[in-house]
């Protein structure tokens, strides 16, 4: 088991934007935002408290929305991180962001804010609004001279694909401390999801020659491989070679089950928020301690994962599970990108 439990908190569904590819608003844009009122932001606090005490795990929070700083209580909230020592990341826009803001997050105790990079200025624009790319590239400044680390998340689909070696090198001009991809998830959209395992692999490579010439010219950006495929692709390239394990064991690959869980403004617990249908139990009714074990169990049957179960890279990869439910409808289906071929079932 990881040390750290992370909760990925949406205290707020408010939000300046309407992504194209946000699962809050997939199935409605005109839905009216969910967000916590405060007595119930203390009781999922300490709910999640008492989940860590119970397993031996130390809490990790994300906080998010929505756009979590819309919530009225959001400062509230962060003295409630302080108050316990609890280290925390906030994931949101960068819109009401300035150096004061950002000193202010850091005196709380924030660890790192997240922005996302959906494109380059056209592409982005398109995802998100008007001036929100070169606010975006501003506002990782902000996030630096405060002492967070700035991270760049971007959701690569098949609007996007071709794109991401330069949002690689507009992050590095711009300084930022940690960039990371992952992909989109179907979920209903208008957005291109389809990529083909050769081009997604394709693009792991002229990633990979790109990280490697950056971290060569020490550069501060650190270059993070979130997708579990490069997993994969590090396995075939010889960069990793998986140890013996315990049979049974599980080392790395999707969180989901093993140290994540997610909360949304109503109270549900999801599994995870990417994967839709994986509500497991609502905050406000049940204590997670108990849903840990009643209910995720069903998100941790490695063996029926139907092309992974037969991989030996079972332990350590899987690829997106929350891709493939999202393509296929079932969370241990194939991921629609990987390329591996099975040659022979594992022992």
């Amino acid at each position: 088991m990881k040390q750290y439990f992370a909760f990925q908190w949406h205290i707020t569904d408010e939000c300046d934007q309407r992504c194209r590819h946000c699962y809050i608003f997939s199935g409605d844009s005109g839905k009216k935002p969910d967000s916590m009122e405060w007595g119930q932001i203390e009781d999922t606090f300490y709910n999640c408290l008492d989940f860590c005490e119970v397993y031996g795990r130390l809490p990790y929070f994300y906080l998010t929305g929505g756009d979590p700083i819309l919530h009225p209580d959001f400062w509230r909230l962060l003295g409630l991180m302080r108050e316990n020592g609890i280290p925390f990341t906030i994931m949101g826009n960068p819109f009401h962001l300035d150096d004061k803001i950002c000193i202010e997050m850091k005196n709380y105790g924030c660890r790192k804010y997240q922005l996302s990079l959906d494109g380059l200025r056209e592409t982005h624009d398109w995802f998100r609004k008007p001036g929100s790319f070169d606010c975006t590239i501003e506002k990782i400044g902000c996030i630096n001279r405060s002492g967070m680390k700035s991270v760049i998340m971007t959701t690569v689909s098949g609007a996007n694909i071709a794109e991401v070696p330069g949002i690689i090198d507009e992050v590095v001009k711009a300084g930022a401390d940690i960039f990371a991809f992952s992909r989109y998830v179907p979920s209903g959209g208008e957005l291109d999801a389809a990529m083909t395992p050769q081009a997604y692999r394709a693009l792991l490579a002229v990633c990979e020659e790109k990280f490697k010439a950056y971290e060569a010219a020490g550069c501060r950006t650190y270059f993070s491989k979130k997708d579990h495929l490069f997993t994969l692709y590090d396995y075939e390239t010889g960069q990793f070679t998986p140890p013996e394990r315990e049979r049974g064991m599980i080392y790395g690959g999707c969180n989901c089950g093993n140290c994540h869980l997610t909360i949304l403004p109503t109270g549900d617990i999801y599994a995870c928020r990417r994967v839709a249908g994986s509500r497991v139990g609502n905050v406000f009714e049940d204590r997670l301690a108990d849903v840990w074990v009643t209910e995720m169990e069903r998100y941790r049957e490695y063996d029926k994962f139907e092309k992974c179960s037969k991989c030996e890279l079972l332990a350590w990869c899987r690829g997106c599970p929350a891709v493939a439910n999202g393509t296929s409808g079932s969370f241990y289906a194939k991921d629609p990108q990987c390329w591996h071929e099975i040659k022979e079932e594992r022992i």
